[in-house]
């Protein structure tokens, strides 16, 4: 990976719109390739190999959302939703459904990138910082309930149903809880570990991620076992009813 280009799948429909984000990712030595259509970017996966998709949300057809929706069905990609839908609604619900990021229309250049640079490196970890790297290599595996998490290889199996799969925004969210088991995270210092900018995500699409986790490796969401809610404190994982494996 270290010696491979970065492949980005721009999916917009906006001729001018796309010529901007081909030039941004060509800028910083990444290869665009992009699609006017959920069914033209589609067609582009299926022959050839991407590392991260931006994805609009208004399409032609099949919506944006919907095509993340089905992307994110089939594999842990990398996914950011590029549009001009901006209410708080909106990024929730484009993160809760299947997005890592959420990108406003009009966007700042350096706060694309920036977004970019960090999904990059949740989803691939040679391109992760040497300190983080080491940092991982030295975190104990984790037993959840029915999973079983692998920190230093960034893996996380369903011993029950090997089909599910957390995305790399839930993946990042449960390494960032499991640097201190058992104690608070605030949503403030889970903003910055993510990779923030200042306004990249609201209170809200926090609580939004920590319940997409809690969907798929708690028993029971709503009386959840191993990552627990802290009033005023932030989140906790308890790996009193799981356990860290030596």
């Amino acid at each position: 990976m270290l010696n491979e280009r970065i492949r980005i799948l721009i999916v917009e429909d906006d001729p001018d719109m796309a010529e901007l984000i081909s030039d941004l990712v060509e800028a910083e030595g990444w290869v665009p390739v992009t699609a006017s259509s959920a069914e033209e970017a589609a067609c582009v996966l299926a022959r050839e190999s991407v590392h991260m998709v931006l994805v609009d949300h208004n399409l032609p057809g099949t919506s944006g959302r919907t095509f993340a929706q089905r992307l994110r069905a089939q594999t842990n990609i990398g996914i950011v939703m590029v549009t001009a839908a901006g209410s708080a609604a909106d990024r929730v619900l484009g993160l809760e459904t299947a997005a890592d990021d959420y990108v406003v229309k009009p966007f700042e250049p350096i706060e694309l990138t920036a977004r970019i640079k960090a999904v990059l490196r949740r989803t691939i970890p040679s391109l992760k910082p040497e300190r983080e790297t080491e940092r991982e290599g030295e975190s104990a595996a984790l037993q959840l309930g029915d999973w079983s998490v692998d920190l230093k290889n960034r893996r996380a199996t369903c011993l029950s149903d090997p089909g599910k799969s957390l995305t790399s925004a839930e993946f990042a969210l449960l390494e960032i809880l499991a640097e201190t088991p058992n104690a608070p995270v605030s949503r403030a210092q889970i903003l910055e570990r993510l990779g923030s900018e200042s306004d990249r995500y609201i209170d809200r699409n926090v609580d939004v991620l920590v319940l997409r986790l809690r969907r798929k490796i708690e028993r029971n969401p709503d009386l959840p076992r191993h990552i627990k809610t802290r009033r005023g404190k932030g989140y906790v994982l308890d790996t009193d009813e799981g356990g860290l494996a030596p």
